[in-house]
C-alpha cells in the first residue's frame, strides 16, 4: 500500500507538537526582559501597550454600561488584554480573525468601532459592525462553533490561491467542545493556515481547569491532531504577539496550524450576571492581580526608556475619550425594526421568509418591502 505524501513543508515532528516544559516569557513579573536576543521594535512596544490602555478602559466601561443596564450582558476580558491585543497585532489587515464573545478587547484593537462592538450586547441585530471590511467574524455566543469556521475559510482561501490566515480564539471551557475537536482534526489533516489560541482563564464560567481535562496542558492536545503546539505566558504581551507571530508567519508559509494556550486570568466575574465569590478564593485572585499585563509591560518600557510620564498621561487621556464617547453614544436608544429580522437571510428571500415578513408587517400595521 503506497502513501502519496502531501505538498509543501514536511508535517511537524513529535518534538514540534509538543509545548515547552514552561511557558514562553520574555517579560518576567517585573518587566524585565528575559528572552533570548533582543526585544522587538520600541515602536511595536509601545503601540502594544498604548492599545492595552485603551482596551482596559473600554473594558471598564463597558462593565459599567452592563451594571447600569444599558447592555443585556458584558463578558469582561479584564487580566487577558495581553493575549487579546497580543495576539491580533500579530495579523495583518488581510487576515482573518474569529472572536469568542470575551474578546471584545481584540476587536477594539482591530479597529472596530468601540460602539459597534456592543451592538450585539445591546440586543441588537446582527454584530454591529461590517464582518468583510473588518475581516472579523461576529462574537460567537456558542462555545467553539467559531473554530470550524475559522478553518474553512482558511481552507477555501488557501485552495483559492489568497496567502491569508485565520485566528480563532477560544477558551478553556470551549476546548472541551466536539467543534473544536473537529476544527483542530481538519486543520491538522489538511494543513489548513490556521492559528487556535486558547485563553486558558483558568475557569469555564465555575469549572476549574481541572475538572475538563487530566492532559498536562491545553497545549499537549496538539499532539492528538498532528499539528505544533506553544504555551506562553498569557500576562506577556511580548510574548503572545512573538509566538503567534511565529504561529501565523508559519501557517501562511504552508507550515500548517499551531494550536497556542496562553495562561492567564479572568479578573473579573464570568459576565455581569456571575458571582466568582462562589467558586474562587479572594487569594486567588490577589496573585494574579499581582501579575497584571498591563504594570509588567509598563515596568518593561520604563526601564528601557520607551514610556515617560507624559506619554502615559497622553495614553490615559486618550482611553477616557473613548469611554466618554462610548458612554454618550450609549445614552441613545438602539432604533430597532423587527422586519430586519428578515435581511440577509438569503441574497434573494425564499417564499417562506417573504410570508413570514408579510405576517409580521401586517401585525404591524406596515407593508413588507
Amino acid at each position: 500500500m503506497s502513501v502519496t505524501s502531501r505538498p509543501g513543508p514536511a508535517p511537524p515532528g513529535t518534538h514540534e507538537m509538543l509545548p515547552g516544559a514552561e511557558p514562553v516569557r520574555l517579560l518576567d513579573a517585573a518587566g524585565r526582559w528575559v528572552g533570548t536576543g533582543t526585544p522587538p521594535d520600541a515602536g511595536l512596544r509601545r503601540e502594544l501597550y498604548r492599545r492595552m490602555v485603551l482596551g482596559r478602559q473600554f473594558d471598564r466601561q463597558a462593565t459599567a454600561l452592563g451594571k447600569q443596564g444599558a447592555l443585556a450582558v458584558y463578558p469582561s476580558s479584564y487580566g487577558q488584554e495581553a493575549c487579546q491585543i497580543g495576539a491580533t497585532m500579530a495579523l495583518r489587515e488581510t487576515d482573518w480573525l474569529f472572536p469568542t464573545y470575551r474578546d471584545s478587547v481584540a476587536l477594539v484593537a482591530r479597529g472596530i468601532d468601540p460602539f459597534e462592538v456592543l451592538t450585539l450586547m445591546r440586543g441588537s441585530w446582527h454584530c454591529g459592525y461590517s464582518v468583510r471590511r473588518h475581516r472579523t467574524a461576529p462574537q460567537c455566543t456558542p462555545l467553539a462553533t467559531q473554530c470550524p469556521h475559522a478553518v474553512g475559510l482558511a481552507h477555501a482561501a488557501r485552495l483559492a490561491g489568497d496567502d491569508l490566515v485565520s485566528l480563532s480564539f477560544i477558551g478553556d471551557g470551549g476546548t472541551s467542545e466536539g467543534d473544536f475537536h473537529e476544527a483542530c482534526n481538519f486543520a491538522a489533516v489538511h494543513r489548513v493556515p490556521t492559528v487556535f489560541l486558547v485563553q486558558n482563564n483558568q475557569y469555564a464560567i465555575s469549572v476549574p481547569l481541572a475538572a475538563q481535562t487530566a492532559a498536562p496542558t491545553l497545549a499537549h492536545k496538539a499532539i492528538g491532531y498532528g499539528m505544533r503546539a506553544a504555551l506562553v505566558d498569557g500576562n506577556d504581551a511580548l510574548a503572545v504577539y512573538t509566538t503567534v507571530t511565529e504561529a501565523v508567519e508559519r501557517a501562511r508559509a504552508g507550515g500548517g496550524p499551531t494550536l497556542i494556550e496562553a495562561l492567564t486570568y479572568r479578573m473579573n466575574p464570568h459576565t455581569s450576571a456571575d458571582d466568582p465569590t462562589r467558586y474562587r478564593s479572594a487569594e486567588e485572585v490577589a496573585v494574579w492581580s499581582g501579575r497584571d499585563p498591563l504594570d509588567r509591560l509598563a515596568a518593561h518600557l520604563r526601564a528601557e526608556g520607551l514610556l515617560d510620564d507624559a506619554t502615559a498621561a497622553a495614553y490615559t487621556a486618550e482611553a477616557e475619550a473613548l469611554a466618554t464617547g462610548l458612554r454618550d453614544r450609549m445614552r441613545q436608544p438602539p432604533a430597532l425594526d423587527p422586519l430586519e429580522l428578515f435581511d440577509h437571510v438569503y441574497a434573494a428571500p425564499t417564499p417562506q421568509l417573504r410570508e413570514q415578513a408579510a405576517a409580521l408587517a401586517a401585525r404591524l400595521g406596515r407593508h413588507a418591502s
